[in-house]
């Protein structure tokens, strides 16, 4: 299949997901109070360029790409923006949105953005629950790449990090997630070696991942006990010098056993300036070569073979209560990673170009990026985010979006306080000014997703 197709398969599918989960959510809502629904647009804003009629919906394809939508009876406010009532039919009174308690308007706006969130938290239970758990390597440092951020900071292979950016114990996914969001930024880190204790600082190097920039520590864990095999040998590498061919496992170097392939690089490492013996098992026959490594610029030793490392505990089988508990675990974590990108953006300490904020150019560009890079599977946990974070930035109280519509039933509620309501008129200027909002965000977010490639 072309690359193109592909691409566009997976933006539609990606996207696609997410906003109609959204719109399922409101109008399963307003079908269970009875509500009469005019229209479901499972694809753009605007007026109606084509469609089918199922009882009283319109299920259709509207003219600006902008989302989807749900149209209630009676709900007059985005009249303006939806391209009119779809015929002249007199509907009971019962089936209006409009003559509905408040309280039910609310959950009916409350469904779209909890169907998001439903779905960001099904996605990892369910790979959890089938798939297990990934395992998560403890911070016990097995290589340190020469010259990069650890090296620089005084780590050394067989350091156990037990406090990360004030994080005390932090799991090794945690680090990561502190140092992507902090390039270029000190970080405290306390390291456990020898059996003392070690105050140092970290400044994560700047990288470009996916078309954004993170901030990496140039440190790998120890994951444990991994089969070490050799996929491809360089042409006049050391490696082939030395006789290395393909599908060797590395049993050792030196007198050391190989426990992974970080520690593997690291006993290179330590044997940079020397001719070094690797023992490897050969169709089941032991072979012991000699390889002398080639240094890069930055010091690194290299012998010129790709590895693949299988590791015998990359997941483990989770329960129900386990599965639930990493769902909601990994959506918590990137709540709160977003949280302290916006706050370093608020605080200074990261520019708004820099805070990751993505526009349509950025999210498909994202999306391409991972469907290339992992295939469809990848899509799942990208998924997640993007519903995540739809299903967050709608109850935000800003008009057309679901939060502001909220903000308005709560304006409405106070106003009948005093006897007064809001005008048809009013509700129509409050929905076109938030339209005026969010366009300016897109043509704002866009501008981000261009300045990027100059």
């Amino acid at each position: 299949m072309p690359d193109i197709l592909i691409a566009i398969l997976a933006v539609i599918f990606v996207l696609g997901v997410a906003i109609n989960i959204h719109e399922l959510g409101h109008f399963l809502v307003a079908k269970f109070f009875g509500m009469r629904v005019e229209a479901y647009s499972f694809f753009g804003l605007g007026p109606r360029i084509w469609g089918f009629k199922i009882g009283h919906t319109d299920y259709r394809i509207s003219a600006i790409p902008l989302g989807a939508y749900v149209k209630l009876y009676g709900d007059e406010a985005t009249q303006s923006l939806e391209g009119g009532r779809s015929d002249g039919e007199e509907v009971p009174a019962s089936e209006l949105y409009e003559l509905r308690p408040r309280w039910q308007k609310f959950l009916v706006m409350l469904g779209g953005p909890f169907m998001n969130i439903l779905l960001a938290l099904t996605i990892p239970f369910f790979v959890a629950l089938s798939y297990g758990i990934p395992a998560i390597p403890e911070p016990v440092i097995s290589f340190v790449k020469p010259g990069g951020a650890a090296d620089q900071a005084g780590i050394r292979a067989g350091d156990k990090i037990i406090n990360f950016d004030g994080t005390p114990n932090p799991t090794w996914r945690k680090i990561k997630q502190a140092a992507a969001i902090s390039p270029g930024r000190p970080l405290d880190i306390v390291i456990e070696r020898a059996g003392s204790q070690i105050n140092l600082k970290i400044t994560p190097s700047e990288v470009i991942e996916k078309g954004q920039k993170i901030g990496e520590v140039d440190m790998l864990p120890d994951t444990g006990l991994e089969t070490v095999v050799v996929m491809d040998v360089n042409v006049d590498s050391p490696a082939a010098k030395a006789g290395f061919a393909n599908g060797d496992q590395i049993l050792q170097v030196g007198t050391t056993p190989v426990r992974n392939l970080s520690h593997f690089m690291t006993l290179i490492q330590e044997n940079k300036d020397s001719e070094t013996p690797v023992t490897v098992l050969r169709a089941g026959e032991r072979k012991t070569l000699l390889v002398k490594p080639n240094i890069d610029e930055s010091g690194r030793a290299l012998i010129g073979v790709q590895i693949n490392a299988k590791s015998s505990k990359v997941r483990e089988s989770a329960t129900i209560g386990e599965a639930a508990g990493f769902a909601f675990q990994s959506n918590y974590d990137v709540i709160a990673l977003t949280g302290r990108v916006f706050g370093q953006m608020f605080s200074g300490q990261r520019s708004v170009r820099d805070a990751g904020l993505a526009g349509p150019i950025g999210i498909v560009g994202l999306i391409v990026s991972v469907v290339r890079e992992e295939g469809f599977a990848g899509l799942l946990s990208l998924l997640t985010v993007i519903s995540l974070n739809l299903g967050i930035f709608n109850l935000l109280p800003i008009p057309l979006l679901d939060g502001g519509q909220i903000l308005v039933l709560g304006i409405e509620k106070v106003l009948s306080w005093f006897g007064k309501t809001l005008t048809l008129a009013m509700k129509e200027r409050i929905q076109l000014a938030g339209l005026a909002l969010i366009l300016l965000l897109m043509v704002f977010t866009l501008y981000l997703d261009l300045s990027k490639f100059f």
